[in-house]
């Protein structure tokens, strides 16, 4: 990833409080090319996300079919999130989507917009609402309506 995409993310991940923390773990795509097996591929990548994800962990899949949550709505979820204890899985996927066995184990999908966002894009955007999220939560000024 650029320099200004690790500087976006890791802006918001450094200003979560530890029980907030991001970790951020990326899978390698599948290689693509004319004639490439893509059912395969998104199979594969599915696999390697849910051996990524943490034991006993909530997973919740960002798609743009998922709940459109608003920023006060996402506070909200974060606080449930928060009180059930779990670690969060937050999951993209590929170019291609999700597997059907990620989309089946998880608890429920987030939609950050009905656009597509490159993946760049996505991991600042998601740490950013989570953190503007948590500042909701604890009064923090980051958060104006």
């Amino acid at each position: 990833m650029p320099a200004w995409v690790q500087n976006g993310y890791n802006e918001y991940a450094k200003r979560l409080p530890r029980e907030y923390e991001l970790l951020l773990k990326e899978i390698s795509p599948g290689k693509r090319g004319k004639n490439c097996d893509t059912a395969r591929i998104i199979k594969e990548e599915g696999n390697k996300m849910l051996a990524a994800v943490p034991p006993g962990a909530n997973i919740v899949t960002l798609e743009v079919d998922g709940k459109p949550w608003s920023t006060p709505e996402l506070a909200n979820v974060l606080q449930r999130w928060q009180a059930n204890s779990q670690p969060i899985a937050l999951l993209v996927g590929g170019p291609e989507g999700l597997s059907e066995t990620v989309r089946r184990a998880a608890s429920e999908s987030w939609s950050l917009s009905r656009l597509t966002f490159p993946h760049p894009l996505v991991r600042i955007i998601v740490a950013e609402q989570l953190y503007r999220a948590w500042s909701i939560l604890n009064n923090h000024p980051y958060h104006r309506e």
